[in-house]
C-alpha cells in the first residue's frame, strides 16, 4: 500500500479531477465495462441501452455509461494496440481506486469486470469467419508486461517455457509470455465459442505475418504460431489488445475477458463479406450473457 502521496507527474488529473487521457471520474464508471477499440463500436453498444447516464469524448477514447435490462454498464473504446490499453487499464484503475484529492489508493478498492469485445483473424483453417473466440489466455508477443512486476501463475509459466522449448523464436523479439483470462467471466461470456490462446501482436501488418514489400520474412510468425500445440490448447487467433488486458487486469485486481469475432482467417485467406453485422451480434450476445 502506498504511504505517500502519489506525484502530479506520475498520475495526471484535469482541473475537475478526471484521469487524464480518458477524463472519467469514479462516478462515470459502471463495475461491468465492455471495451472496444473502434470508438465507433460505442455507438453500436449504445442502441442497446435503455437510459444513458454518462457520455463522453477525447481523442479515441469514447465512454457511455448505461443501462441495459437494469444493469449498468459502461461501453468504452481503447483505440488500437497495446500502448492504449496500457493507458486505458491504469486510468481505469485510478478513476476507482484512488482519490483524486488525496492522490492516496482507497482502503475500499472496486473490482471491475471487463469485457473485449473485438474483431481478429483466425490462425487455425478450422475456425470459420463469423465465428466467434473467446481468449482462455493470451501470449503475449508485445513486452509490456515485462514493465510491469507481474505475478506470473504455475500455469502461465508452464505454458511459457513450453513455447519457448517448442518454437525457435526470433532472438531479437521481445520475449513472449502468456496471461490467463478470468475463469469464472470466461465461462459465462465465452460458453459455446471456440476456446483457444489468442496471440496479440505489436502490430498489424509485420508482426502479423504481413509484408507488404515482398521478399522474406524476418520470422514466418503465421506458420510458427499455427503448429504450436500447448496441451490442450491451440493458438487460435490473432489480435492486439488481449495479453495487456489480461496482464494489468490480473495486478489492478479486475476480472477480465476478451471475446473476438473472426473476420478473417489467415490460413485460408478468407475476409468476412459484413464486419458491422459480426460485431452487433457478438454485442447482443455479450450483453444477453451478462
Amino acid at each position: 500500500m502506498l504511504q505517500n502521496p502519489i506525484a502530479e507527474t506520475e498520475l495526471i488529473l484535469n482541473p475537475d479531477g478526471s484521469v487524464f487521457h480518458l477524463h472519467l471520474k469514479n462516478e462515470n464508471i459502471a463495475d461491468t465495462v465492455l471495451l472496444v477499440g473502434d470508438p465507433g463500436r460505442v455507438a453500436q453498444i449504445r442502441r442497446h441501452f435503455s437510459r444513458i447516464e454518462t457520455q463522453l469524448a477525447h481523442s479515441e477514447f469514447v465512454t457511455c455509461t448505461g443501462f441495459y435490462k437494469g444493469k449498468r454498464i459502461t461501453a468504452l473504446s481503447s483505440g488500437i494496440g497495446t500502448d492504449n490499453i496500457d493507458i486505458v487499464l491504469n486510468e481505469l484503475y485510478a478513476a476507482v481506486n484512488i482519490n483524486p484529492k488525496t492522490r492516496l489508493p482507497n482502503e475500499v478498492k472496486r473490482e471491475l469486470q471487463i469485457i473485449r469485445i473485438g474483431t481478429s483473424g483466425a490462425l487455425q483453417p478450422d475456425i470459420a469467419v463469423a465465428s466467434h473466440v473467446a481468449s482462455a489466455f493470451g501470449l503475449g508477443l508485445d513486452g509490456l508486461m515485462r514493465y510491469y512486476n507481474y505475478p506470473f501463475s504455475k500455469i502461465e509459466n508452464e505454458l511459457g517455457e513450453a513455447f519457448n522449448d517448442r518454437c525457435a523464436w526470433h532472438s531479437e523479439s521481445a520475449k513472449p509470455y502468456f496471461v490467463q483470462a478470468d475463469e469464472a467471466l470466461l465461462s459465462e461470456i465465452g460458453a459455446g465459442m471456440t476456446l483457444g490462446i489468442t496471440a496479440t501482436a505489436t502490430g498489424f501488418y509485420g508482426p502479423q505475418g504481413r509484408n507488404l514489400l515482398g521478399g522474406e520474412a524476418v520470422l514466418p510468425i503465421n506458420e510458427v504460431l499455427q503448429k504450436v500445440a500447448l496441451g490442450p490448447w491451440r493458438i487460435t487467433n490473432f489480435d492486439m489488445e488481449t495479453t495487456a488486458i489480461y496482464g494489468l487486469g490480473r495486478l489492478f485486481g479486475f476480472a477480465c475477458c476478451t471475446a473476438n469475432t473472426i473476420i478473417a482467417n489467415r490460413a485460408t485467406k478468407e475476409f468476412s463479406k459484413n464486419v458491422t453485422r459480426q460485431v452487433d451480434d457478438l454485442i447482443a450476445l455479450v450483453l444477453a450473457r451478462l
